[in-house]
């Protein structure tokens, strides 16, 4: 599928540009983040009904996962192919398969809009927290379904309104507090998707069918307030933001979320943020 749209592809190269700085900061958290994650990763291979023999599709693979968890199942026989538009973040990937000893996983650099894939090539195709990113959703959509073989399942998770995920919330009410700073409507945002309509919605314009949505709690651990912040102000969107503010304001807004993430904070100081994520099945 190519995308020429002068705008999409502005926002896409602001997506690689942010998440290449900010892999050292995920390679530094991504155990922290990871065993949290664990829960949805494994939801997602089950709604997937992905199997022994399986070839899958894991688009915005990020780190690595689901498609880690997904190579895990398919097993020798099975392929797992992890798309990302980040080298860095792959090279993260890299990492971890490697440590993993795992040989059925094939990284590659794209960005979802633009991939090119054989149709009806995969059994299923897997998501999570990425479609919220991407400018052109439903020219995605169209091309997953196409490369899903007739009956092929995909399974996706996105995030849930801000006040139910403290995760982005936290740093995005400071930012906003202390800056007065509103993302644009149709920039790429952590809960741009968590009115399920938007979703099923663009399910049914690809031509899914048998739609499902179920809600899940993932629980994210820090050791303290600081630590969260500092995990806030090495990743994303956050990062990017505080790189272009004066120095005194970037400390203000790192004040602020220290503040926030102590009201968390339980026996010894240790933050723990309950997040809701959104899972949807469906079927080509």
């Amino acid at each position: 599928m190519s995308d020429q749209n002068p705008e999409h592809l502005k926002i896409k190269g602001q997506q690689k540009a942010a998440w290449d700085d900010s892999a050292a900061g995920w390679k530094q958290w991504w155990l922290t983040f990871e065993r949290a994650a664990q829960t949805v990763n494994d939801r997602l291979v089950e709604i997937a009904a992905v199997r022994a023999g399986n070839r899958v599709l894991d688009i915005a693979t990020g780190s690595g996962e689901p498609a880690l968890t997904a190579a895990r199942a398919v097993g020798q026989s099975g392929r797992v192919v992890a798309v990302d538009m980040s080298p860095g973040m792959l090279a993260i990937a890299r990492e971890r398969i490697d440590a993993a000893g795992l040989t059925n996983i094939d990284l590659v650099e794209s960005d979802a809009e633009s991939l090119s894939v054989d149709a009806h090539s995969f059994d299923a195709v897997l998501c999570r927290w990425g479609l919220m990113f991407m400018p052109d959703l439903d020219g995605v959509m169209r091309e997953m379904h196409r490369a899903l073989k007739p009956g092929g399942h995909f399974a996706t998770a996105v995030w849930s309104v801000a006040d139910k995920v403290p995760m982005c919330g936290l740093a995005r009410d400071a930012i906003r507090h202390i800056t007065g700073i509103v993302p644009p409507p149709n920039a790429p945002d952590p809960i741009k998707l968590a009115d399920t309509s938007i979703l099923e919605r663009a399910f049914a314009n690809a031509g899914f069918r048998d739609v499902t949505i179920e809600r899940q709690i993932v629980t994210f651990e820090f050791p303290s307030a600081d630590a969260f912040a500092d995990f806030r102000g090495q990743i994303g969107g956050t990062r990017a933001m505080l790189s272009k503010m004066p120095g005194e304001v970037a400390r203000q807004v790192r004040d602020a979320v220290v503040t926030s993430a102590q009201e968390f904070a339980v026996d010894g100081g240790v933050v723990r943020l309950s997040n809701e994520t959104i899972c949807f099945g469906a079927r080509a």
